[in-house]
């Protein structure tokens, strides 16, 4: 009762915030890609517009996960999507644990979820913005002097700019779920993990080392230096690592095996019950939950390693110290996510911090393991539950299709518990295997520092965008189609 009153009081006030309202006609297809490609340039364009009295001694907050969550630093887009994704964890966490009980598959209950996540995107936001302010980007002394006013006006004014470039990520967002093809979030990943692919395979202008960048310019420069045989013999796997062969091949075989996984799945056999000879199959791909909720496990260890860095930014240093954006000692290095080889690879380590023992590598290895593969298969389990795709939901949707599973009788409960012998056990498993899998790619690298997350990202969301497209195109050229699956 309590929770119903809760829901029927807050409704009517989140109800009141601005939203993209959802077309009340169908739209063709044509205009759902002009609209997506539109966000996408937009989203480029405020990625470039730098923020107002921005010091150059400002850090990034997200560092290493640039490409996971989006956006482009010292930016409008600075924030990404980590307020849409915090709030995601936040309430999958309530929803999945049972604290706030709501039936997804009830449209006031559907509604009331999203505007409790629409609350909390701004709180989000707030909050992120806030701790940027706070740790990271720092006023700009010379600008304060010129307009004759304080730091903590500039402070101010770079809080107002980020919250603000963070809330039209959200509107964005909205405007292609809703107007678009697949999802702004989705659309904002593989957009910031293509740019890191690309750039980390033929940008030509050098970095510290004097080489350029993208491995393609730096091996034809390597070959112009002559005797590389003997070079790659001296310096070895090492060699390798540094100069990003091993991370070329690690994108190569990881693109192919997400593409792999995205083609395992379990058919379940399907009959009609009025139409007899008429028969179909539901599909339980491996992975069920796809690799989105990888962002959430992700997400969690940049807040942590987020707060550690603010701690320490202010003097406190009881759960670790950092050097730049990295963790070099306490609880922090160990719960800090293994990036490239130069976090586990003893001579690359060592190079760099020559003091890190080996079973200190070896505990902060095997910490982001477990808590990839154990988060993983947690917030996959959580995804299928808020997202309409648990067995109960499924089994529902079958039902009101007029299916059935042949050899069981033809009810909701019955085919839901059928369903419950294979879509939790396929979805833990699949959560395992792909933070396993980000840890992985981490370990050998990838092109661009895209990340082990970034890049299965990016490769699983083009291959549903690209089913999302086929069935768009489908449903445009046959209009039964389309109110078969429920569209306008």
């Amino acid at each position: 009762m309590t929770e119903l009153n809760l829901r029927d009081a807050l409704t009517p006030i989140l109800s009141k915030f601005p939203m993209v309202e959802r077309p009340g006609w169908h739209i063709h297809f044509k205009a759902k890609l002009g609209w997506t490609l539109a966000i996408l340039v937009l989203f480029f364009a405020l990625g470039n517009v730098p923020l107002f009295g921005l010091s150059p001694e400002s850090l990034d907050l997200f560092g290493r996960w640039r490409a996971i969550f989006a956006g482009e630093m010292f930016s409008l887009t600075a924030l990404g999507i980590m307020p849409i994704v915090d709030a995601s964890i936040v309430l999958q966490l309530l929803v999945g644990a049972g604290i706030i009980k709501l039936n997804l598959s009830d449209p006031r209950d559907q509604a009331f979820y999203q505007n409790m996540q629409k609350l909390l995107v701004v709180a989000f936001a707030a909050l992120i913005s806030f701790t940027y302010v706070v740790g990271f980007y720092k006023p700009h002394p010379e600008i304060a002097a010129m307009l004759g006013v304080s730091l903590q006006v500039i402070a101010f004014m770079l809080f107002i700019q980020i919250f603000i470039g963070a809330m039209l990520i959200y509107f964005m967002d909205e405007v292609v779920s809703k107007w678009g093809i697949g999802s702004g979030v989705s659309l904002f990943i593989i957009a910031g993990v293509s740019q890191a692919i690309i750039t980390g395979l033929i940008n030509w202008i050098p970095d510290e080392s004097g080489w350029a960048v993208g491995v393609i310019p730096r091996w034809i420069e390597l070959v112009q230096q002559g005797d590389l045989g003997n070079t790659i013999l001296s310096g070895g796997i090492t060699f390798l690592f540094q100069h990003h062969l091993i991370a070329l091949f690690s994108t190569i075989g990881i693109f192919f095996l997400v593409v792999y996984l995205e083609s395992t799945r379990l058919e379940i056999p399907l009959a009609h019950s009025m139409a007899r000879g008429a028969r179909g199959r539901f599909p339980i791909k491996l992975l069920y939950a796809s690799v989105l909720p990888m962002i959430l496990v992700r997400a969690l260890q940049a807040s942590i390693q987020g707060f550690g860095r603010m701690l320490y930014s202010r003097g406190i240093t009881i759960f670790g110290t950092y050097d730049e954006n990295s963790a070099v000692s306490g609880l922090m290095y160990y719960l800090d996510p293994v990036y490239s080889p130069w976090d586990w690879f003893p001579s690359l380590v060592h190079s760099a911090y020559p003091n890190v023992a080996g079973w200190q590598i070896a505990m902060r290895l095997g910490v982001d393991i477990a808590f990839m593969t154990i988060g993983g298969a947690i917030f996959a389990l959580f995804w299928i539950s808020t997202t309409g795709m648990g067995p109960k939901d499924v089994a529902s949707q079958i039902y009101r299709s007029g299916l059935q599973i042949p050899g069981h009788r033809r009810n909701p409960v019955a085919i839901e518990r059928m369903m419950e012998g294979y879509i939790p056990k396929i979805t833990l498993m699949g959560g395992a295997i792909l933070g396993l899998m980000c840890v992985v790619a981490n370990m050998f690298g990838t092109l661009g520092q895209a990340s082990g997350t970034g890049l299965l990202l990016g490769v699983s969301i083009a291959y549903r965008l690209y089913e999302d497209i086929a069935s768009e195109q489908m449903m445009e050229m046959n209009p039964m189609m389309r109110r078969f699956f429920g569209g306008d």
